[in-house]
């Protein structure tokens, strides 16, 4: 896929597009935290989306393996590096957002860069003629089960929740893990359509200048081993 470019005017400076493809669950998380390690390091944002080379659950940091274990049939069970809910990885369109802590997304309150975050994934909706909106409140009747009702500045179509996500922010940098569940449209809309919206969204609002980044080798390498010491044992996973 092509990457956009930032036109004339006002710009945010260079962030970094990584599309990762399928990858293992273990390892998607993993490179995600090695990403956060290394970001400060990076100097710049990387924007990553990626897929799942199978179906499977991720969960919240802080959350019960036990609780997940019976909301969900979806194996394996990965526990994130963000907080949030648990979040089936079956249909679903993944990305995350990684922010160096010299970066002002990096001095935003939490609810503050979840809404920024939303109101990025609404225009890049606007620019495919999907019309969806930020909620202006909670409706979670079950609670710790991510898409089941909504939070406030989730994404809604027709009132349903079209986008969720959790975050991590230490001395690193900021981490925002995120998950679309793509509207029932006929014809259906087509993820890398979405995938350029969103470029073209920041591009838009922030004059973000789009550079395709392979990562590090000594990146990837980090990634391999948090996903094989890390989050795909039950040490990790079961751990509470």
């Amino acid at each position: 896929m092509s990457v956009p470019q930032a036109g004339p005017g006002h710009t945010d400076g260079a962030w970094l597009w990584l599309d990762s493809g399928p990858g293992e669950p273990a390892f998607n998380m993993a490179l995600d935290e090695a990403l956060l390690e290394a970001v400060a390091r990076l100097g710049q944002p990387v924007l990553r989306f990626y897929a799942w080379t199978k179906p499977a659950a991720t969960f919240g940091y802080f959350q019960r393996h036990a609780d997940i274990a019976r909301w969900t049939t979806l194996r394996p069970l990965v526990r994130r590096p963000t907080g949030g809910g648990l979040v089936p990885h079956d249909a679903d369109w993944t990305y995350s957002l990684v922010v160096p802590p010299a970066h002002p997304w990096y001095t935003l309150r939490a609810p503050d860069s979840y809404e920024r975050v939303h109101a990025w994934i609404r225009d890049a909706f606007a620019l495919l003629g999907v019309p969806t909106e930020l909620a202006a409140a909670g409706r979670t009747p079950q609670p710790g089960q991510c898409f089941v009702g909504h939070e406030r500045s989730d994404v809604l179509w027709h009132g349903r929740k079209l986008a969720g996500a959790a975050q991590r922010r230490n001395q690193s940098g900021l981490l925002i893990q995120g998950s679309v569940q793509p509207p029932p449209l006929a014809p259906p809309l087509r993820r890398p359509d979405w995938e350029q919206s969103m470029a073209e969204a920041a591009r838009c609002a922030w004059g973000v200048q789009w550079q395709a980044w392979p990562p590090h080798p000594e990146i990837l390498t980090r990634a391999r081993g948090l996903a094989r010491e890390k989050y795909s044992q039950a040490t990790h996973n079961e751990k509470r």
